[in-house]
């Protein structure tokens, strides 16, 4: 098995290769440049420095959202149309469990938080227990003053992870909430093939043209038509 995984649904883009049962390599950039730019590039370079080629990959895994709705389409179109040629096996997964997974085997409850804007953040909720990772909440928006509602009747330490993390930190009155070093906080590919992984245990489809983004609310722009729709 040889997985190839896709992060592209905040500022920073990465990549990598996951064997199975360990991380073979994993490619980070947060250069400001766009992820149509840097993905594929990233995505060649790694298999060629693990003595890879296309060839060799048996599964793609990819974000599928939340998250910003262009790197969200990069991700998924990038993962859709590197598997289509070779008919392989595409596990869209969700970025909150994705992050969630790249804390590693933290005990106690995780906050997934990617800023949503309008004082909202894309969330989900997991407890970390005996190395397993058991979901709490589904992912969703919520606004910022709901989340304190919740998160205030949670005991022990509560780990904020994702491009949101620091402005949950900063927003919340909350004293268990703790912020892991800088480098576990944000969504990265290694937790990506991870949680494909988990979706493989599960039996979960892995169907590429069956795959669609998860954005779970209208962009801006559909958003301001449906106002313009409904004031007409």
């Amino acid at each position: 098995m040889l997985i190839l995984a896709f992060e592209t649904t905040a500022k920073s883009c990465s990549v990598a290769l996951h064997d199975g049962r360990k991380l073979l390599a994993e490619s980070y950039q947060n250069s400001g440049l766009t992820h149509s730019q840097t993905l594929m590039v990233m995505a060649q370079d790694l298999l060629k420095v693990c003595g890879r080629t296309a060839a060799d990959v048996t599964h793609l895994a990819v974000a599928a959202g939340p998250g910003s709705f262009t790197g969200v389409r990069i991700g998924v179109s990038a993962a859709k149309g590197f598997a289509w040629g070779a008919e392989l096996p595409v596990y869209g997964v969700s970025t909150l469990e994705a992050m969630a997974l790249s804390l590693g085997a933290w005990e106690g409850h995780i906050c997934c938080c990617m800023d949503a804007r309008r004082k909202q953040v894309y969330n989900a909720i997991f407890l970390a227990q005996g190395g397993k990772l058991e979901r709490i909440t589904e992912d969703r928006a919520i606004s910022l003053a709901e989340l304190q509602t919740e998160l205030e009747h949670i005991d022990g330490p509560i780990y904020l992870v994702g491009d949101g993390a620091a402005l949950a930190h900063q927003s919340l009155d909350i004293p268990e909430l703790l912020l892991p070093p800088e480098h576990r906080q944000h969504q990265r590919a290694s937790g990506v093939a991870l949680a494909a992984i988990e979706a493989m245990n599960r039996g979960e489809s892995a169907d590429g043209a069956a795959l669609q983004p998860n954005y779970l609310r209208m962009s801006q722009a559909e958003r301001e038509r449906l106002e313009k729709m409904q004031n007409a």
